[in-house]
């Protein structure tokens, strides 16, 4: 079962080479590849998230990074570059560009690849440096794009990962400098909160 991982910043956490796809970095990415590793002999585990993409980065690499390497379950995290990046740069993807072109992407990888299994992971923002000046703003502009996704997922049938539930439910046991330093990145124990989500969504 080869399995690979898509996103930005959250997903890449530091995997450096991005010529190798089984650099997984230190992330979710690397805790889940330990647990299928030691349950699965014929496993693989891929990451390809790269730092500061939006879905449109995503979408102009998804043949060499995707759908050339055959995987049989991917999981994508995507959309809160695509509002973080207003912020800064100006350089941000509307929520209806960001559900045509997270379309596109999913209707591609049906076509090329029709046995994969898709997972699809909400976007989620917790209080933060980076979240809490435009906390009103960011925070609902990351829902808008965390719909989509769940309604991407229904429409197709796919497995759909809440993530913002998941870290909702964390902070109930801890504040949120617990789970993420900034706001959008998680520590050690957020990353932890994002793989276990995943194995429960995913049924593995």
């Amino acid at each position: 079962m080869r399995y690979l991982f898509q996103g930005d910043s959250i997903t890449d956490c530091g995997r450096g080479d991005y010529g190798n796809p089984y650099a997984t970095g230190c992330g979710y990415p690397r805790l889940l590849e330990a647990d299928l590793m030691a349950q699965d002999g014929d496993c693989e585990v891929m990451n390809c998230g790269i730092s500061g993409n939006r879905v449109v980065d995503l979408l102009a690499r998804w043949k060499r990074d995707c759908l050339n390497l055959k995987p049989d379950v991917i999981t994508i995290l995507i959309g809160v570059n695509d509002v973080w990046h207003e912020f800064g740069n100006h350089d941000g993807v509307s929520v209806p560009l960001f559900e045509e072109v997270y379309r596109i992407l999913l209707r591609e990888t049906f076509a090329a690849l029709p046995q994969t299994r898709l997972i699809l992971m909400g976007a989620y923002v917790m209080p933060g440096p980076a979240t809490t000046p435009d906390w009103d703003v960011f925070s609902g502009e990351v829902a808008a794009r965390r719909e989509v996704t769940r309604k991407l997922a229904e429409e197709f049938g796919l497995t759909y990962v809440d993530l913002q539930e998941a870290f909702d439910e964390a902070q109930k046991k801890f504040p949120a400098q617990r789970w993420t330093g900034d706001g959008v990145h998680p520590t050690a124990a957020g990353h932890e909160v994002i793989a276990v989500a995943w194995k429960k969504a995913a049924g593995v």
